[in-house]
């Protein structure tokens, strides 16, 4: 079994202790926050986990091959590489960090000590995601032509970073994890507002050009009353409709579409409607599928399905989003070239 500490024990971290408890391969040695009063509260009164308020003892412990990290975004530099220096393998979660150039770093930094680096990106684990990648990868859907994302609510304004830093790396995490090999993000446009002068913007739409021509579209918002998670990918044979919020059917594949007729002169268009599909889709928390990858990505020395490198690709969107937003929604080309 693998010896783990989380780092953390606010919105986020109670959440990761219940799966590593419930992770086989893992053995949950030890819970630090800076409060310990709040991190027994976490653990309960009875359990033998080991609460701490000092992050170098914990990184000191032999017996801690790997840490959970679920700080605020701005200390995951310096909480993931101390780990990574101490030798121990880091799960963290989004964003890898606060800018391209420190994620960066601890690419580096867990690539010289034959580490494993993942990111917590959740939603990549769930059933339905994993049957997207399917769809997509293995041309059920054909070439993508578009994917549009929804994902509002009456949100938590985050004290220290926008919309676009807290909600769309969810957005753009499937994104990566579903686009097919030699489809890439090169450009990113972003519009924001901030109606109510938080210096920071709360409604924001993100449009990413991709390499085969397609756009991808996401929309995040901290302000709407509705919440709504809905994402359509959209190909030349189907289309995929994913509604988050909709227990029984999530997923559902559309054989309509858009016919083009081959004749060079005068292009006829006429529309395919075909059969719509609900697969059957397992049952199961994605958080439960993180731990399971992390644990056999550390065991087997194998890069886990969202390393730090797929962090890396999130990080150069973010960063050309705000340059776009801060120059008014022009295209702002991604930083691909240390990935």
């Amino acid at each position: 079994m693998v010896g783990v500490a989380v780092i953390g024990a606010g919105y986020w971290g109670p959440n990761l202790v219940r799966n590593i408890q419930a992770t086989p391969q893992f053995h949950l040695k030890t819970l630090c926050d800076l409060d310990v009063d709040r991190a027994k509260a976490v653990l309960g009164r009875y359990s033998t986990v080991n609460a701490s308020s000092s992050l170098a003892e914990t990184l000191a412990d032999p017996e801690i091959e790997a840490v959970a990290i679920a700080t605020p975004a701005a200390t995951h530099l310096e909480v993931a590489l101390a780990a990574l220096e101490a030798g121990k393998h880091v799960l963290v979660e989004k964003p890898l960090a606060s800018s391209y150039e420190d994620g960066y770093k601890l690419v580096t930094a867990a690539d010289e000590r034959g580490l494993t680096l993942m990111l917590d990106h959740t939603f990549c684990y769930t059933p339905v995601v994993q049957r997207l990648r399917r769809l997509v990868q293995e041309g059920d859907l054909g070439d993508i032509q578009y994917l549009d994302s929804v994902r509002i609510n009456l949100g938590i304004v985050q004290p220290d970073i926008d919309v676009l830093w807290d909600l769309a790396p969810h957005d753009l995490s499937i994104l990566d994890s579903i686009l097919p090999e030699g489809v890439t993000p090169v450009a990113v446009a972003a519009h924001g507002s901030d109606p109510h002068q938080l210096g920071r913007a709360c409604v924001a739409y993100l449009s990413v050009q991709l390499s085969n021509g397609a756009i991808a579209h996401a929309h995040v918002n901290w302000l709407s009353p509705t919440k709504i998670r809905t994402m359509i990918v959209g190909g030349s044979r189907r289309t995929a409709v994913w509604n988050d919020l909709d227990p029984t059917q999530p997923l559902a594949v559309y054989d309509r579409g858009v016919n083009w007729s081959d004749d060079p002169v005068q292009r006829r268009v006429s529309y395919r409607i075909g059969d719509m599909v609900a697969p059957a889709l397992p049952t199961g928390e994605a958080l439960r599928a993180v731990m399971a990858e992390f644990a056999s990505a550390i065991v087997s020395r194998r890069a886990p399905l969202t390393d730090g490198r797929s962090g890396l690709r999130v990080l150069a969107q973010l960063e050309a989003a705000s340059a776009s937003l801060a120059a008014g929604g022009t295209f702002v080309p991604v930083n691909g070239g240390s990935v």
